[in-house]
């Protein structure tokens, strides 16, 4: 019988020291352990370990039962007492065992759980380790670190579920282990910011940095695709209350560090993924703050709006091409341009290409620029040359990109830019004109007629009477447009005559 097995190896080594256990006797305990677990003596299994006369024997050999062990639990029902005295098998081995062996018992359980079972696998076992990483002291920081990128390895291959009703089934567990690994690290962090101030220990910076290396990869997963929006029926939305809880941390460990984050690798390929990894997350960080205003209370006042929007043009960067580079060019319908948004990126995108005073911003805003257009269809290319600020669009776009590239498709579709835009606008602005002159024209003769010259002509704006207008004040407003028509028939002019260069300097090089 298996409980008579184990208790005849306990009785045997009862009377041996501590350093005259064997390498024969840890795997005898292993197996009789594991099949009193098996044939249902959980909670035999339980009254040896509780005895005190065992101590030593659990504290050496204990830990070689974690794996029969969480078979087992799986194995029973979730109401079956055999799975509540094997839980309570867990918590006293936390208690009882060897820190160091216990610890990489648990990590090893943690690694080869997979698919399904690895959130569930992570929610039972983080307790425990837990226990176990509060009792170590030297290799505290490298331990954590150790646990924390093993749970992230298990957890990263899991869809994150995105609509209502896949975060509210939490099928894989996804949700509900994500928060539960934030409660996990709870102590560290709190040990961390008590001792900020007061120690500048290597090792409390150690530990202070793991923790900083986990926000910024669970800013990468799940928080940089998860659907954050405030869902109805959801009283408490988990990936917010994740998002809340990382950021709450993160802000602290940030603006207190005392040096890099980033490890030096040698091999050039570590550091260039790593460099991708960390602005993923920061471009994460910088959409919840300032767009989703998580943590934003958090956030030092100090710096100025034209400086927080130059370090947050990288990040826009980054989101926007992890976005567009999935893609493949000329997959995005014209008809998407129908939504506010997609007309609002790219002219917001141009004000920065002719607006901002810093140059590799407006770089940067111009191959983002050039990947979106890319994305479009024919239609959907032609549509966002003329919605945005076009003329000078497309004088910027034909300046900087040569016909031989054509990155922006710009001269695959110059016929129909020509056909119906320039050649209208000239006609309409030769009209606008015409028009505007003749009424110059009229007024200054009307001028001359009139009574006084302060003769008012009243304007009336949705339904709302505005101030009179004098005969002067009109001259000035017609001549104010004419000069506004000079200026957009100028750059017509100009936008007309780099397309004509273009075009004969590579029909020359034809030729």
């Amino acid at each position: 019988m298996a409980v008579d097995e184990l208790q005849a190896i306990i009785q045997r080594c009862q009377i041996l020291e501590e350093a005259d256990f064997k390498g024969e006797d840890f795997s005898l305990f292993q197996v009789a352990g594991q099949k009193c677990l098996e044939d249902g003596y959980a909670a035999q299994l339980l009254e040896v370990i509780q005895n005190e006369k065992n101590k030593v024997i659990i504290k050496n050999m204990g830990w070689n039962l974690i794996s029969p062990l969480v078979r087992c639990i799986f194995m029973y029902k979730q109401e079956d007492d055999k799975r509540e005295h094997c839980l309570k098998i867990l918590d006293q081995l936390a208690q009882l065992c060897n820190p160091k062996e216990l610890f990489l018992g648990l990590l090893e359980q943690i690694e080869q759980a997979s698919g399904e079972q690895a959130c569930q696998t992570v929610m039972l076992l983080l307790q425990p380790l837990q226990t176990v990483l509060l009792k170590l002291q030297n290799k505290k920081a490298y331990s954590l670190g150790l646990s924390l990128a093993m749970i992230m390895n298990q957890l990263t291959p899991l869809p994150v579920p995105y609509t209502k009703q896949q975060i509210q089934e939490d099928k894989l567990g996804l949700c509900q282990c994500c928060n539960a690994v934030v409660d996990f690290t709870k102590p560290f962090v709190n040990e961390v910011i008590k001792n900020m101030e007061k120690s500048s220990e290597y090792n409390d910076m150690e530990l202070k940095e793991e923790l900083l290396k986990f926000c910024m990869k669970c800013l990468k997963y799940p928080l940089l695709t998860a659907q954050l929006e405030q869902l109805e029926g959801i009283e408490e939305h988990p990936f917010r209350h994740f998002a809340t809880e990382i950021i709450v941390k993160l802000i602290p460990l940030v603006f207190l560090r005392h040096k890099s984050i980033s490890p030096h690798w040698k091999n050039q390929e570590f550091a260039d993924i790593e460099r991708k990894n960390s602005a993923d997350s920061l471009a994460c960080l910088s959409y919840l703050m300032f767009v989703q205003h998580f943590g934003i209370d958090c956030f030092p006042m100090v710096f100025s709006p034209s400086y927080l929007l130059q370090c947050n043009m990288t990040h826009i960067e980054v989101l926007l091409k992890s976005c567009l580079l999935r893609m493949e060019d000329n997959s995005l319908l014209h008809q998407y341009l129908e939504l506010r948004d997609f007309i609002n990126v790219p002219q917001d995108l141009v004000k920065v290409m002719t607006l901002c005073p810093i140059e590799h911003l407006r770089k940067k805003s111009l191959h983002i620029l050039q990947l979106f257009i890319d994305k479009f269809d024919t239609e959907g290319k032609y549509t966002l040359f003329r919605i945005m600020a076009s003329l000078n669009l497309l004088r910027y776009l034909v300046i900087k990109d040569c016909e031989s590239d054509n990155q922006t498709g710009v001269w695959t579709t110059l016929a129909k830019i020509e056909q119906n835009f320039l050649k209208p606008l000239h006609v309409g602005l030769n009209m606008s004109k015409a028009h505007y002159e003749a009424e110059i024209k009229n007024k200054k003769e009307n001028r001359r007629e009139a009574h006084s010259s302060n003769t008012v002509c009243s304007v009336t704006v949705s339904g709302e009477k505005m101030p009179a207008m004098t005969t002067e004040m009109q001259l000035q407003v017609l001549h104010s447009a004419l000069f506004t028509f000079d200026l957009i028939e100028s750059v017509l002019a100009r936008v007309e005559e780099l397309i004509e260069v273009k075009i004969k300097a590579v029909m020359d090089e034809n030729s």
